[in-house]
């Protein structure tokens, strides 16, 4: 017989089913975080640092790179990263906080780097392998070796440097000055 106590507790005990489950997702998150954290920190190159507003949160935090050589050098550069529940079949979400002329980042903070994409032409895209020290270096790598031409997300600042070097570094320091100095 069915009584509505019985109905009750089926679907208590099916919404806490549910519950676990998404628990369960955020924990192998999180689980995975504590790990990639400390080693991501470990190997952080001496142009980045990262902060965490809040320590339990691993999936948000902040990265500074502060270039020592190229056309950035000295500025000051902020990325807000953000790691979903889907982590680690998809890739941080990654926004440039700091307005810059770079070819690989747009005046809007959105950053092109293969491994932040899901599926990527070069077959260098994000993989369940790959991990956060991995973007660290990657983004660290936009202000020096790491920089395309070719396939630019800021094609006018793609297109400058390709016509006349001399105006994009002129262009490029003005943006430092005016954005990304402290």
């Amino acid at each position: 017989m069915i009584t509505l106590r019985g109905k009750l507790k089926k679907e208590n005990d099916i919404a806490n089913s549910k519950n676990r489950d998404y628990n369960k997702r955020a924990s192998i998150r999180d689980k995975l975080l504590v790990k990639e954290v400390q080693e991501m920190e470990q190997t952080l190159p001496a142009t980045c640092q990262v902060t965490f507003k809040d320590p339990h949160r691993l999936y948000e935090f902040m990265l500074l790179i502060v270039p020592d050589e190229g056309y950035w050098i000295g500025g000051h550069f902020y990325f807000q990263i953000y790691i979903s529940e889907e982590y680690n079949m998809a890739p941080p979400i990654v926004k440039c906080l700091t307005k810059l002329w770079h070819p690989n980042i747009n005046e809007d903070g959105d950053v092109c780097l293969s491994i932040l994409r899901q599926s990527s032409i070069d077959g260098m895209g994000w993989a369940p392998t790959r991990k956060l020290k991995d973007v660290v270096w990657g983004l660290n790598s936009l202000f020096t070796d790491l920089l395309n031409f070719d396939d630019p997300l800021n094609r006018d600042a793609a297109e400058l440097f390709i016509t006349d070097k001399e105006s994009f570094r002129i262009k490029v320091k003005d943006y430092v000055m005016q954005y990304a100095k402290r």
